[in-house]
């Protein structure tokens, strides 16, 4: 890491380092969740709800390899921005290699495991008579890409942390074209029907995986060793501490995805189907807020690692200003347009897809503009090592929130409980969001008296 990338980090001005960092971020996120909706929209094509509903099914374990590698790959890249502004080399090489190989160690436990389990986990996840055999067709092949799923989220968030975004998005841009070309070759050309989803998924996973290694190993970045690996106390700990809001908030994610499943299974497959889609979409518009505030991250990692708190807030206020005004606009297109949205990943003839869809996406347009605050204050509060904090907040949104506020409306008005579960869940997360944030900074404000004092 040399002294310009610091000296910039440290001192070139907040909108255009922000602007700077962000834009291959926002690459990687849309490309990102475009192919992740890849496998929702060519099952979709198979007119099989049940195939359809099997893909939300197992997304709950892609959620769960996402919480373990976003665990060891925010936890160890919250670090390295850290040790990098505070000019501590070696410690952010070590925290690399051990946030990968930790990470590769969690992939080969739950694969072996998920495997040996898989129908009863099927099943538990909210698989229906009728999706049974399309849920352990697809998770069979996403059990098996476990280990490369997560040591590429470790690469991918590591280079993002150092300053090195360009190399994360060729990474995950790669892998994510490969798919969707994949996709309706092996469903329709080779026939393999939901199991060719899944296929191409890994297969293009595989990819990225190589391509991230070899930017890590050519960039600028912590390279990894051998000899750097330190599964001991010091790192495991400062891993838990910077990732356990990831794990939370992702680790959450697929519980929630899982209640919602079984709650709109309530209401049948096509109910399943309509939730999985529009979580999906809203995942897509939303990718450019998260992808323009992890360009904030490493900002905000240098920076308050080199006691610059005033870099820290300028950062946060204007990445929060940026990300309402994108959100903004986007969830105004997606409301206008929900019908014909939802009407791309219809696979039922009677149109229940779409009836419920487009309600259910209504209503998260109406609020996803207040998840802006949120996400970003979470991310803050796990930058700066605020495990207590930006834990609570990170578990929230699809969480705390969430999974009783569905149950209950679920439970008392139906169908409708379920569309607009989200949308009161948003509104329940920044009001708890707002005092975490106001109590953060009022503490930076403190200790800039105390130095000014000094």
């Amino acid at each position: 890491m040399d002294d310009q990338k610091r000296d910039r980090m440290l001192h070139e001005p907040v909108a255009k380092l922000i602007n700077s960092l962000a834009l291959p971020t926002i690459i990687s996120m849309l490309i990102t969740s475009l192919y992740n909706m890849a496998d929702t929209y060519f099952v979709a094509q198979l007119n099989n709800d049940s195939a359809t509903a099997a893909v939300g099914i197992v997304f709950a374990i892609m959620a769960l390899i996402q919480a373990l590698g976003f665990f060891c790959g925010h936890g160890s890249g919250n670090f390295i921005s850290r040790a990098l502004g505070a000019g501590k080399i070696h410690e952010a090489k070590a925290m690399a290699t051990t946030g990968l190989v930790l990470s590769l160690i969690f992939g080969l436990i739950l694969m072996v495991f998920g495997l040996i389990f898989i129908e009863p986990l099927s099943r538990i996840l909210g698989s229906s008579e009728t999706m049974l055999p399309y849920s352990l067709a697809y998770m069979s092949y996403i059990l098996l890409g476990a280990p490369i799923m997560m040591g590429s989220l470790v690469m991918n968030n590591q280079l993002r942390f150092q300053g090195n975004a360009l190399y994360a998005m060729i990474g995950i841009t790669s892998g994510g074209i490969l798919n969707i070309i994949l996709d309706p070759i092996f469903i329709f050309v080779f026939h393999m029907g939901i199991a060719g989803a899944a296929l191409a998924t890994i297969l293009s996973q595989c990819i990225s995986f190589v391509i991230l290694f070899i930017g890590v190993m050519k960039s600028d970045s912590m390279s990894y060793s051998f000899k750097d690996i330190h599964l001991d106390r010091y790192y495991l700990q400062n891993i838990v501490k910077g990732g356990l809001p990831s794990l939370c908030r992702q680790g959450i994610s697929s519980l929630s995805s899982a209640t919602l499943n079984i709650c709109a299974g309530m209401f049948g497959d096509s109910a399943i189907a309509a939730i999985s889609v529009v979580n999906r979409i809203t995942q897509f518009c939303f990718s450019i807020v998260i992808g323009f505030a992890q360009g904030f991250q490493p900002v905000c990692g240098y920076n308050y690692g080199a006691k610059l708190y005033k870099r820290v807030k300028e950062a946060f206020w204007y990445t929060v200003k940026v990300g309402i005004c994108l959100i903004a606009i986007i969830s105004l297109v997606a409301f206008i347009f929900a019908p014909e949205i939802m009407h791309l990943f219809e696979g039922d003839a009677t149109g229940q897809v779409l009836a419920i869809g487009r309600t259910a996406l209504r209503f998260q347009c109406l609020t996803l503009f207040l998840t802006v605050f949120v996400t970003v204050a979470n991310m803050m509060l796990q930058v700066v090592g605020k495990m207590k904090e930006a834990s609570i907040l990170a578990s929230m949104r699809q969480g705390i929130a969430l999974i009783p506020t569905v149950f209950l409306l679920a439970n008392t008005i139906g169908l409708l409980g379920v569309e607009i579960a989200q949308s009161i869940a948003d509104i329940i997360s920044l009001l708890v969001a707002i005092p975490l944030t106001y109590s953060f900074f009022k503490q930076l404000k403190n200790e800039e008296m105390l130095r000014s004092q000094a």
